[in-house]
């Protein structure tokens, strides 16, 4: 069974630098977090911070899309 990725866009960065508007991020799971109003994302920087929920829009993608999101950031490193 392949793990579901899940990814965000982001609406509105805020003023937060490591953030790019309309830009497509991986979520990774984070349960405290999600109680907290937050998301576990790995920005600009390669690592992943907490941002608050709401200068982002969860999707969902299709399994073959998400593979190729990913590719494309294996690539990238």
């Amino acid at each position: 069974m392949k793990m579901i990725m899940k990814f965000a866009i982001c609406i509105l960065n805020n003023g937060y630098d490591d953030l790019e508007s309309w830009k497509i991020y991986r979520i990774l799971p984070d349960e405290k977090a999600g109680r907290a109003g937050c998301l576990r994302v790995i920005d600009e920087s390669g690592e992943d911070y907490l941002y608050p929920v709401n200068i982002f829009l969860v999707v969902e993608f299709s399994e073959e899309i998400q593979t190729r999101l990913l590719d494309t950031v294996r690539e990238a490193a």
